[in-house]
């Protein structure tokens, strides 16, 4: 997702998520997110939590680069990517997205990328410890 600074410079987000068990794993801020940077946001997740089965994305070329499948391959970890245009196939990330435009990506303006990475992670331990869980539908 992204969004744009004070002065009209675009940034972006990189949302990881637990669709399983409805948690938020990371969000990085970042004026451009390559490849490297998704890997290594990656790899420090799986220094702390059980390594996924699999990793749903879109075809954002971050996740179709060979550096990409290369290290989830290497992991032992399928890819299962959405069809373009078809956002309802990863449907809880895309709600997941639409809860942080709405809670407050879109009512405060930034400076600065780090004032967006420090909210973002303050933002993600309220989400992951002070809301209501939300009951299996």
């Amino acid at each position: 997702m992204h969004d744009q600074l004070s002065d009209g410079r675009k940034f972006r987000l990189l949302n990881v998520i637990d669709d399983y068990r409805r948690e938020g794993l990371a969000i990085e801020a970042g004026f451009s997110l390559p490849k490297i940077r998704v890997i290594r946001t990656l790899n420090q997740l799986l220094e702390w939590r059980k390594k996924p089965l699999v990793i749903r994305c879109d075809n954002g070329p971050e996740f179709i680069s060979h550096e990409f499948v290369r290290w989830v391959t290497e992991q032992g970890i399928r890819i299962e990517y959405i069809q373009p245009g078809k956002p309802q196939q990863n449907a809880y990330i895309e709600r997941y997205n639409r809860t942080i435009h709405y809670t407050w990506l879109s009512k405060y303006l930034f400076d600065i990328l780090e004032e967006v990475q420090d909210y973002a992670t303050i933002w993600l331990w309220h989400y992951n410890h002070e809301r209501p869980p939300l009951m299996a539908a």
